[in-house]
Protein backbone atom coordinates (compact mmCIF):
# COMPACT_ATOMS: atom_id res chain seq x y z
CA UNK A 1 0.00 0.00 0.00
CA UNK A 2 1.63 3.07 -1.38
CA UNK A 3 1.65 6.41 1.15
CA UNK A 4 -0.20 9.13 -0.45
CA UNK A 5 -0.14 13.04 -0.21
CA UNK A 6 -3.47 14.29 0.36
CA UNK A 7 -3.06 16.56 -3.34
CA UNK A 8 -3.31 12.78 -4.96
CA UNK A 9 -6.97 12.38 -3.40
CA UNK A 10 -7.99 15.75 -3.66
CA UNK A 11 -11.23 16.02 -5.14
CA UNK A 12 -13.23 19.64 -6.56
CA UNK A 13 -16.41 20.31 -8.06
CA UNK A 14 -18.95 22.95 -8.67
CA UNK A 15 -22.42 23.63 -8.55
CA UNK A 16 -25.03 25.80 -9.31
CA UNK A 17 -27.84 26.57 -6.71
CA UNK A 18 -31.01 25.97 -8.34
CA UNK A 19 -34.46 27.14 -7.20
CA UNK A 20 -35.04 23.42 -5.95
CA UNK A 21 -31.68 23.50 -3.78
CA UNK A 22 -33.27 26.70 -2.17
CA UNK A 23 -35.86 27.91 0.75
CA UNK A 24 -37.96 30.27 0.68
CA UNK A 25 -34.98 32.57 1.59
CA UNK A 26 -33.64 31.95 -2.13
CA UNK A 27 -30.44 30.64 0.00
CA UNK A 28 -29.67 26.96 -0.46
CA UNK A 29 -31.19 24.64 2.12
CA UNK A 30 -28.25 23.15 4.51
CA UNK A 31 -29.43 19.98 3.62
CA UNK A 32 -28.97 20.22 -0.26
CA UNK A 33 -24.92 21.44 1.30
CA UNK A 34 -24.48 18.88 3.09
CA UNK A 35 -25.38 16.25 0.23
CA UNK A 36 -22.36 17.94 -1.70
CA UNK A 37 -20.06 17.84 1.21
CA UNK A 38 -21.17 13.76 2.04
CA UNK A 39 -20.40 13.02 -1.94
CA UNK A 40 -17.27 14.52 -2.60
CA UNK A 41 -15.64 13.92 0.56
CA UNK A 42 -16.26 10.05 0.26
CA UNK A 43 -14.54 10.77 -3.38
CA UNK A 44 -11.28 11.81 -1.36
CA UNK A 45 -11.73 8.71 0.60
CA UNK A 46 -11.92 6.55 -2.05
CA UNK A 47 -9.19 7.98 -3.90
CA UNK A 48 -6.98 7.98 -1.23
CA UNK A 49 -7.64 4.42 0.02
CA UNK A 50 -8.50 3.01 -3.45
CA UNK A 51 -11.14 1.24 -1.00
CA UNK A 52 -15.40 1.49 -0.91
CA UNK A 53 -15.28 3.63 1.87
CA UNK A 54 -18.27 5.08 4.25
CA UNK A 55 -19.34 8.32 5.87
CA UNK A 56 -18.69 7.08 9.83
CA UNK A 57 -19.68 10.98 11.50
CA UNK A 58 -19.97 14.53 10.62
CA UNK A 59 -18.06 16.19 12.99
CA UNK A 60 -18.58 19.48 12.30
CA UNK A 61 -20.33 21.81 9.76
CA UNK A 62 -19.81 25.43 9.63
CA UNK A 63 -22.31 27.55 7.62
CA UNK A 64 -20.57 30.48 7.48
CA UNK A 65 -22.15 32.58 4.37
CA UNK A 66 -25.32 31.95 2.84
CA UNK A 67 -25.45 30.85 -0.69
CA UNK A 68 -27.73 32.12 -3.03
CA UNK A 69 -29.90 31.06 -5.81
CA UNK A 70 -27.51 31.68 -8.90
CA UNK A 71 -24.69 31.12 -6.96
CA UNK A 72 -21.74 28.87 -8.45
CA UNK A 73 -20.35 26.66 -5.54
CA UNK A 74 -17.16 25.27 -5.52
CA UNK A 75 -16.28 22.34 -3.49
CA UNK A 76 -12.53 21.19 -2.61
CA UNK A 77 -12.01 18.31 -0.28
CA UNK A 78 -9.05 16.59 0.91
CA UNK A 79 -7.70 13.46 3.44
CA UNK A 80 -6.58 15.98 6.61
CA UNK A 81 -6.00 12.56 8.44
CA UNK A 82 -5.67 8.72 8.44
CA UNK A 83 -5.68 6.61 11.63
CA UNK A 84 -5.67 2.26 9.89
CA UNK A 85 -8.25 2.59 8.83
CA UNK A 86 -10.34 5.31 9.21
CA UNK A 87 -10.06 9.02 7.12
CA UNK A 88 -10.68 12.44 8.19
CA UNK A 89 -12.02 14.47 5.32
CA UNK A 90 -11.83 18.51 5.28
CA UNK A 91 -14.13 20.16 2.74
CA UNK A 92 -14.24 23.65 2.14
CA UNK A 93 -17.05 25.77 0.35
CA UNK A 94 -17.12 28.89 -1.49
CA UNK A 95 -20.03 30.43 -2.73
CA UNK A 96 -18.89 32.50 -6.30
CA UNK A 97 -20.62 35.27 -8.11
CA UNK A 98 -20.80 34.10 -11.33
CA UNK A 99 -20.24 37.60 -13.03
CA UNK A 100 -17.91 38.97 -10.40
CA UNK A 101 -15.92 36.21 -9.82
CA UNK A 102 -15.81 36.99 -5.86
CA UNK A 103 -15.31 34.05 -4.05
CA UNK A 104 -16.64 33.70 -0.45
CA UNK A 105 -15.60 30.96 2.28
CA UNK A 106 -19.63 29.76 2.69
CA UNK A 107 -19.01 26.50 4.71
CA UNK A 108 -16.27 24.00 5.77
CA UNK A 109 -16.92 20.72 7.38
CA UNK A 110 -15.10 17.33 8.71
CA UNK A 111 -15.90 13.84 7.64
CA UNK A 112 -15.01 10.56 8.83
CA UNK A 113 -14.67 7.84 6.97
CA UNK A 114 -13.82 4.26 7.21
CA UNK A 115 -12.36 1.81 4.18
CA UNK A 116 -14.31 -1.69 3.73
CA UNK A 117 -12.37 -4.62 2.39
CA UNK A 118 -14.80 -6.87 -0.17
CA UNK A 119 -16.16 -8.57 3.09
CA UNK A 120 -17.81 -5.35 3.97
CA UNK A 121 -15.10 -5.04 6.90
CA UNK A 122 -12.91 -1.98 7.85
CA UNK A 123 -9.37 -2.70 6.23
CA UNK A 124 -6.21 -0.51 6.17
CA UNK A 125 -5.52 2.84 4.68
CA UNK A 126 -2.01 4.18 3.03
CA UNK A 127 -0.68 6.31 5.23
CA UNK A 128 -0.31 10.26 4.41
CA UNK A 129 2.56 11.89 3.16
CA UNK A 130 2.75 15.50 4.80
CA UNK A 131 4.99 17.84 2.49
CA UNK A 132 3.94 21.49 3.67
CA UNK A 133 3.35 23.19 6.92
CA UNK A 134 -0.31 23.70 6.70
CA UNK A 135 -1.19 19.41 6.08
CA UNK A 136 0.88 19.36 8.86
CA UNK A 137 -1.37 21.55 10.59
CA UNK A 138 -4.44 19.88 9.36
CA UNK A 139 -3.15 16.41 10.49
CA UNK A 140 -2.59 17.27 13.95
CA UNK A 141 -5.85 19.12 13.99
CA UNK A 142 -7.81 16.13 12.61
CA UNK A 143 -5.81 13.69 15.08
CA UNK A 144 -6.87 15.93 17.56
CA UNK A 145 -10.55 15.97 16.65
CA UNK A 146 -10.76 11.98 16.15
CA UNK A 147 -9.46 11.63 20.05
CA UNK A 148 -12.05 14.25 21.12
CA UNK A 149 -14.47 12.31 19.43
CA UNK A 150 -13.42 9.04 20.97
CA UNK A 151 -13.22 10.25 24.43
CA UNK A 152 -16.67 12.08 24.23
CA UNK A 153 -18.16 8.51 22.94
CA UNK A 154 -16.38 6.56 25.73
CA UNK A 155 -18.03 9.18 28.46
CA UNK A 156 -20.81 9.14 27.09
CA UNK A 157 -21.10 5.29 27.00
CA UNK A 158 -19.91 4.97 30.68
CA UNK A 159 -22.55 7.43 31.96
CA UNK A 160 -25.31 4.83 30.36
CA UNK A 161 -24.12 2.53 32.70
Amino acid sequence: MKAKSPKESAVETRHIVLPDDANHYGTAFGGAIMSWIDLIAVMAAQRHSEKESVTVSIDRVNFISPIQIGDHVHLLAMVNYVGRTSMEIGVQVNRENPYTGESVRATTAYLSFVALDENKRPTAVPELILESETEIRRFNEGKLRIENARDFAKKIKEGRK
